[in-house]
This record gives C-alpha cells, sequence and structure tokens, in this order.
C-alpha cells in the first residue's frame, strides 16, 4: 500500500474528505477509485460516488474480496442516504459475511449497522433489535460505536423508551468526543434534539397540548384509556385493541374519545366517519350498525351508550379517556413524518415504509405538493421528494485505512 492512499484513508477516517481528494483526485487505480467514491458520498455528491465505488468494485480483481466487499458496503450506505430501500439487501449480507470470515471485524459491523438502519425504516422493529444484538460495541472505534449506539436510540424510540433512548445519546455524544468528526457529532445532537421535540397532541377534557415522548411514554405507561391515534389502536395499560384495519371503527372511537366525557352528537360521528357533510336515514342506519362494531371490538376496554343526541364511551376501569394524536392533524401526515427526516425520498420507498400501495403515496405527494409541503427533484424514476430542501450526505463512510489491498 502506497503511501498516498495510506494517507488518503485516513484522511477518510477522520471525517476529512477534501484532504483524501487532494491525495488521490487524479488516480484511476482500484484503491484510489474506492476512496474517491467515500470522499464524494461525504461530500454530497452520491451520484458520482455510486459511480466511483462501481468502477473500484470491478477494477478490483478476483482475489481482492475484502476490498470489493467493502466497496458494496459503502454503495449500501449511498442507498440508504437516498432512501433507496430497494436496493439488494442480499448483496450487503454477502458483503458482510466475506469481511466477517476475513477478520475485518469494523467494517463487518458498520454493514450491520446499515442493516439495521434500513430494518428500522421499513417498521421491522423487532428484526432491528436481534440484529443489532450480535454486534459488540466495546470492540469498535469511537466512529463505529457512535453509529451503533445512534442505532440502539432509534430502536429505543421506536419502542417508547425514552431512558434506554437517552442513555444510548450518552453513549455516543462520549463516543463522538473520542472520533472527533463534526459530521457525526451533528448527526448526534440531531438525534438528541428529537427526544425534546413535540412527539403528540395529547386531548383531553376539549383542551389539546403538545407533548415530548417522555410524557407519551408516561402516559401509555398509565391507568388511562388512551385513544391512539398515531398507532390506530385502543389501550388501556398492556390491553390493546387495534383498529389499524378498521378505519372507520377507529374514526368512530377516536370521536367518542375526543367528546369524553361528554357525548359525540350523531351528526358529527357520521362526519368523522363517513366524510359526509349531509346526514339522512341512511347514514344514520350506517351509523348504528358501526357502533355496534365499536362497542364489540372495544368491550373489554368500554362500553359504548347511547344518549339522546348521540354516542358516550364509557370505559369499564379507567377515570380518564385521553387521545394520542399525530403533532401535525394532516391527511398525510405520515408521509410527512418520513420525508422529515430532511433526505430525499423516492415514492417506493416511502410506500415501502408506510407499507402501501406505490399509487396511493403518488396521490398524496400530489396534494402534498400542490400544498407547497413537499418538493420534487428530478424526473421519472429518478424523481425524490423532500421537505425542506436539504442536501443528503453520509456521516459514517469511515472504511479505514485497510480498504485497499493489504
Amino acid at each position: 500500500m502506497d503511501s498516498l492512499i495510506t494517507a488518503a484513508a485516513r484522511a477518510l477516517a477522520a471525517g476529512d474528505p477534501i484532504g483524501a481528494l487532494k491525495r488521490v483526485a487524479l488516480r484511476d487505480d482500484a484503491p484510489a477509485l474506492a476512496l474517491r467514491g467515500i470522499a464524494m458520498a461525504q461530500l454530497g455528491d452520491l451520484a458520482r460516488a455510486k459511480v466511483l465505488l462501481r468502477s473500484a468494485a470491478r477494477a478490483f480483481g478476483a482475489g481482492e474480496a475484502v476490498a470489493r466487499a467493502r466497496c458494496v458496503v459503502a454503495e449500501a450506505e449511498i442507498a440508504l442516504v437516498t432512501r433507496d430501500l430497494g436496493w439488494p439487501a442480499k448483496s450487503l449480507d454477502a458483503a458482510r459475511a466475506t469481511l466477517e470470515a476475513r477478520g475485518d471485524r469494523v467494517n463487518a459491523a458498520h454493514a450491520r449497522h446499515l442493516a439495521v438502519r434500513r430494518l428500522l425504516l421499513i417498521g421491522r422493529i423487532d428484526d432491528a433489535e436481534r440484529a443489532l444484538a450480535e454486534v459488540d460495541p466495546a470492540s469498535l472505534p469511537p466512529a463505529s460505536r457512535t453509529a451503533h449506539e445512534l442505532v440502539v436510540a432509534g430502536i429505543a424510540v421506536r419502542r417508547i423508551r425514552t431512558k434506554e433512548a437517552r442513555a444510548a445519546l450518552a453513549r455516543a455524544e462520549r463516543a463522538v468526543r473520542q472520533a472527533r468528526i463534526p459530521a457525526l457529532a451533528a448527526e448526534v445532537e440531531g438525534a438528541a434534539r428529537v427526544l425534546d421535540a413535540p412527539a403528540a397532541r395529547l386531548i383531553a377534557d376539549g383542551v389539546e397540548r403538545l407533548v415530548v415522548l417522555d410524557e407519551v411514554e408516561d402516559l401509555l405507561a398509565s391507568d388511562a384509556l388512551i385513544v391512539d391515534a398515531c398507532r390506530l389502536v385502543v389501550r388501556e395499560g398492556e390491553k390493546v385493541v387495534s383498529l389499524a384495519t378498521r378505519p372507520v371503527l377507529f374514526a368512530l372511537a377516536r370521536t367518542l374519545g375526543e367528546a369524553y366525557p361528554g357525548d359525540a352528537p350523531r351528526d358529527v360521528l357520521i362526519a368523522r366517519a363517513f366524510g359526509s357533510k349531509f346526514t339522512d336515514e341512511s347514514h344514520r342506519a350506517r351509523l348504528r350498525v358501526e357502533v355496534g362494531r365499536v362497542r364489540a371490538a372495544l368491550r373489554p376496554l368500554a362500553d359504548v351508550r347511547a344518549t339522546k343526541r348521540g354516542f358516550t364511551l364509557a370505559p369499564r376501569r379507567a377515570r380518564e379517556v385521553l387521545v394520542l394524536a399525530r403533532p401535525v392533524d394532516d391527511e398525510h401526515a405520515g408521509v410527512l413524518a418520513f420525508l422529515g427526516d430532511g433526505e430525499s425520498w423516492s415514492s417506493s420507498a416511502l410506500a415501502l415504509a408506510l407499507r402501501t400501495s406505490q399509487r396511493t403515496v403518488q396521490r398524496a405527494l400530489d396534494e402534498l405538493a400542490a400544498a407547497g409541503k413537499v418538493q420534487p427533484l428530478g424526473r421519472g424514476r429518478a424523481r425524490r421528494w423532500m421537505t425542506p430542501p436539504a442536501m443528503g450526505f453520509t456521516t459514517t463512510l469511515l472504511l479505514p485505512s485497510s480498504l485497499p489491498i493489504e
């Protein structure tokens, strides 16, 4: 390994892509192509980075399996940053297996972290947790430990375990101080801010207020009956009734929860559940049927009783009824939530993450774009969506100086 390649690799590991490019910008051998690709990715030119990494992978010979595997890992991170969730996960698994077999534990761990982050984005939290359990962070360098703790915090946030998330972020802050990589430090700071940002709206007794994740965790652990509009469930302690596949029933349950301790008028229930501005006998007949279904679904937790003007919720044990709603009450709040990470998403990636059809996502994006809430970039299959406009860049493409032929 020549001195320029070694120096460039060390510059990348220290978070200095400009310094790395100064050493290898004019070279076209396989190690230089790989390092240039990683440097361009760290600078945000992800399209050029992908081309360089693929060229490097082809340029490495058949006997350089480790170097080729590292190129695959770097390309996988670019796919993650650009939210190309359809990128072949099997290629990353094969690269990780190669790195583990050849003793490159740092890049093997990085490959596993990328796979876990992808699983989190598509909502497979149990799989992500199992995969992460196979990584021992104690043996990793500071930058890799930081990435590990960020993933731990991400899982804890999705599980609504704020103490675990804050502990993981505290460990990440200690590790990133040792790593001394500004971009990675910014990622840790951004993750910490998420815990202090509004996570939901609490609606109780006709009053709304924003609550952070710590408060949401406390509410879920309380004895209150909670109509959770973020997950489309009704819960009381450990008892959970899911209405995720029954939107009409959930709309009725939410309306009743918002009206508690009073009753919800029939015309309001009809408007919220059926989307009708006018009420006739057919609507009232349908409402009676759907209320019967709500009553049956919620029987373990509450009763639904008729009143002179509508219906009211009557908890069996809980003393209060709370409604948790998303911070932004928008029809397409799910799409906005994913786009809120500042990265660019394709409609196919959003459909995969939201577990819905691509056509449904495209209609939502068109409506949001017409309202000025999202912005398209590119055309055709290359089109991406984001809000607000921001440059995507990788923060942990930190393959060590052993990237080229050893």
